[in-house]
């Protein structure tokens, strides 16, 4: 059987890394660590967040909840990098567990029943609420950078007013 539907999927996460990626190249550290009110995350948060959300859900995908009780969500939500090169390395580490986990499965392990909190999720269910979370942050993450830099931002897709 063909990993066809695997290979999509991985494909979609390598796009959202790539969009984080570009994102984060054109920011300082102190752009990434921006935070407009202490209600709002930080580029900096959010990556230490996916980075904890790929840490729980892909250490032991197919074999034990998804919600780890080493997980420590809250702390999540608070600065602690102290360099660009840590939060890079860190993100490197997340992705690197992820694609680790995923990138074995079968097309027969789409239908296989793992949990998160308690809660059964098939698969392939688990995997798009993955890759949906991750797009709504990394989105985040690209609208914080843009706004940041302004007309010097590099666009992650087509620039406006520049149709082919």
């Amino acid at each position: 059987m063909n990993n066809q539907h695997i290979s999509g999927i991985i494909k979609q996460f390598q796009q959202y890394k790539s969009t984080g990626d570009k994102t984060m190249t054109q920011l300082s550290f102190e752009d990434i660590n921006y935070q407009p009110n202490e209600d709002s995350n930080s580029i900096s948060i959010i990556v230490k967040h996916l980075v904890g959300n790929m840490l729980s859900r892909s250490t032991n995908f197919l074999t034990e909840d998804g919600e780890k009780e080493w997980r420590q969500r809250d702390q999540e939500f608070e600065a602690s990098y102290r360099t660009k090169e840590e939060l890079l390395a860190n993100w490197e580490k997340g992705w690197n567990c992820l694609f680790d986990a995923i990138s074995p499965l079968k097309e027969e392990d789409l239908n296989k029943i793992i949990y998160i909190r308690k809660e059964s999720f098939t698969v392939s269910d688990a995997l798009i609420k993955q890759l949906a979370h991750y797009a709504y942050h990394i989105g985040q993450m690209a609208y914080v950078g843009k706004m940041l830099k302004g007309d010097q931002w590099i666009s992650l897709s087509i620039p406006k007013r520049k149709n082919l």
